[in-house]
């Protein structure tokens, strides 16, 4: 590592993975960063979101958007957990008025049978390629994040058939034909596995899951739906680069999302930073964990959350500021910039 004087945003967000000593915590902002500027706007005014995510050109350019605009410490690729969905025969498509939808349920064995997690790299080798250009623009000076849908979320979206709250059907499934759920997970986490080496290999330092629907499930059933699946994953990772594991509303689940082996654990608004960082060994970091709302709010307002989180994890080593979920397509701008300013000034 470099010397203090001299370190890279790159060196200061693995070393926080790592829960070595920083001269501040590194920032980034969780998901879709830039899906609230305008230069990102007007590319989707003249491309659909699937175009965007297949094309690496355009990809890597909103990728780099936000850290162009705001010097993030990370760029996390633009893509979209359901690419591994539609790589195995489930297309998608974001709906204009919010939500997903996927082309079809999954309802039946023969609709998991006809899912091929084999040769996924012919139809999503896009995040790669955009990866490897994002690494030629940004050179060793800041961390690319690759990323994937935990096999449980994405399983819930391609049995709901879409965006669903409560995850009713999915749940329903893995009550009422367990090894079919399981058949499901199993492609779900091959295909995954694979897609994650690859984007290593382009270039990413760093790997996050998002486990979203993580909460959804009843706390009895997340471990052998959920953290399991996470754990076979990272353990085939390797520690080639360090993994994020972020668990949505696993109030009751801290100890099992431990177990997947993570390097860092993202944290949602809904529970106290420090209550968390307490019950979690040391040497596993925690990243979070702002309401997103803020984004929406005045700049005072997000500015002083910001400090009130920076100061209740002063001193802890392992320590990422992040959002507690994804950027709202309304953020203002001028909230972004105090939330990022206050992290980057902050001693």
């Amino acid at each position: 590592m470099s010397d203090e004087n001299t370190i890279t945003c790159r060196e200061r967000f693995l070393r926080a993975c790592q829960c070595e000593a920083n001269d501040r915590p590194p920032v980034w902002m969780m998901r879709q960063a830039g899906r609230s500027l305008p230069e990102y706007r007007a590319l989707k005014a003249e491309h659909k979101f699937t175009e965007l995510v297949q094309d690496p050109a355009m990809a890597a350019e909103v990728t780099l958007q936000p850290i162009r605009r705001f010097g993030y410490d990370a760029a996390v690729i633009f893509s979209d957990i359901l690419v591994i969905a539609e790589a195995m025969g489930q297309k998608y498509e974001l709906l204009d008025q919010g939500g997903v939808r996927m082309d079809f349920e999954l309802n039946s064995k023969a609709d998991v049978d006809r899912l091929d997690p084999t040769n996924v790299l012919d139809h999503i080798s896009y995040t790669p390629e955009a990866i490897k250009l994002v690494r030629n623009e940004l050179g060793d000076e800041r961390a690319i994040i690759g990323f994937a849908g935990s096999p449980w979320t994405l399983a819930s979206f391609m049995v709901e058939g879409g965006s669903s709250r409560e995850n009713i059907r999915s749940r329903a499934m893995l009550y009422n034909e367990p090894k079919l759920f399981f058949t499901l997970l199993e492609k779900i986490t091959e295909a995954t596995i694979v897609y994650l080496k690859a984007q290593i290999e382009a270039g990413a330092d760093v790997i996050q899951i998002f486990d979203s629907q993580g909460g959804t499930l009843a706390p009895n059933m997340f471990w052998k739906i959920s953290g399991l699946w996470m754990q076979q994953i990272i353990d085939a990772i390797g520690g080639a680069v360090p993994t994020i594991v972020f668990a949505r509303n696993v109030h009751h689940n801290w100890k099992q999302v431990v177990q997947t082996g993570a390097n860092v654990l993202g944290i949602d608004w809904g529970i106290d930073m420090r209550y968390v960082a307490g019950k979690i060994p040391g040497d596993v970091a925690v990243q979070g964990n702002l309401d997103p709302a803020l984004l929406v709010a005045k700049p005072e307002a997000a500015a002083e959350e910001a400090r009130r989180i920076l100061e209740e994890m002063r001193g802890r080593s392992g320590f990422i500021f992040n959002l507690g979920h994804g950027v709202p397509p309304e953020a203002e701008i001028d909230a972004i910039q105090a939330v990022t300013e206050t992290v980057q000034n902050f001693k």
